[in-house]
């Protein structure tokens, strides 16, 4: 009854999944196995996935979820997430949602922007490391590169310590194949900027043998070249994924739970903008 209430009266909490959002997710999430021994019923997949954006919305811990919003336990919701991550339900529905603004002609390839934010580690890690501006405490890094609008086209984790130019590559080979009703799919950008965190001969050579066109920043050249003009677009990025309180700091000390986290917010500001210009 709880459930039913919380659903029909307050589905403008980001919480909430939308009738609309879940008719993407459903038909990726992978089949349960058959129960071996009686016992409780499963929860339901849709209440699942409330109580993880329950968590990434608020940031609480797995153990606090509080069991009066019929979300199921933390354990369960945790279990989840680690399941779909695993079988890699984020990274296909992030791939619905681009088709979808390609086929509106809503994404920007003129253009893609790459950036990095450092967060702090609450534990240490896989992926984490001392941190070169938080006086050497574990920390992680939350890789992004974005479109010409914004739209996030490729995530990644590292250590703190890790240089951003060493994610360069990675994260151009990680932005998906986007399909077009007609004609060949796309994931190459025609231009791709970087701040001077990104500025090495080695990996502009790197990118133009990917037929991409390098604007990197030079350690030589003195601020205000005029790439902030374009550059905004991720720091703008970055803030919607900080809106997330879960990204804000590590807690996790599997790192691939924090990249599930990651890929999931990574959906969920692909499907507001799918929302607004579709």
């Amino acid at each position: 009854m709880l459930v039913g209430l919380f659903v029909g009266k307050r589905e403008s909490r980001p919480c909430i999944v939308s009738d609309e959002l879940w008719s993407l997710i459903e038909p990726l999430l992978p089949v349960p196995a058959p129960k071996l021994v009686a016992g409780r019923p499963r929860d339901p997949d849709r209440q699942a996935l409330c109580g993880i954006l329950f968590v990434l919305h608020t940031g609480i811990q797995w153990e606090y979820l509080p069991q009066e919003l019929g979300f199921g336990s933390g354990m369960t919701c945790w279990r989840r997430i680690a399941a779909w991550n695993e079988a890699g339900v984020w990274d296909r529905l992030h791939l619905v949602l681009l088709a979808k603004l390609r086929a509106a002609k809503q994404l920007d390839w003129s253009r893609a922007v790459i950036d990095s934010s450092h967060v702090r580690a609450a534990r240490r890690g896989p992926k984490s490391g001392p941190s070169p501006v938080d006086r050497a405490r574990p920390g992680s890094k939350h890789h992004i590169l974005v479109d010409g609008q914004g739209i996030p086209l490729a995530v990644s984790l590292t250590g703190g310590s890790r240089n951003d130019v060493t994610q360069l590559m990675p994260l151009l080979a990680k932005i998906p194949s986007v399909p077009e009703l007609v004609g060949r799919p796309r994931r190459r950008p025609d231009i791709l900027l970087g701040d001077r965190g990104y500025d090495h001969d080695k990996y502009r050579r790197l990118v133009r043998e990917q037929s991409i066109k390098p604007v990197i920043a030079r350690h030589a050249v003195a601020h205000g070249s005029g790439l902030g003009v374009y550059r905004w677009i991720v720091e703008r990025t970055i803030a919607w994924f900080h809106g997330f309180r879960r990204l804000r700091v590590r807690w996790e000390r599997r790192d691939d739970i924090h990249e599930a986290f990651l890929g999931l917010a990574a959906c969920l500001i692909t499907h507001r903008q799918v929302q607004r210009l579709c």
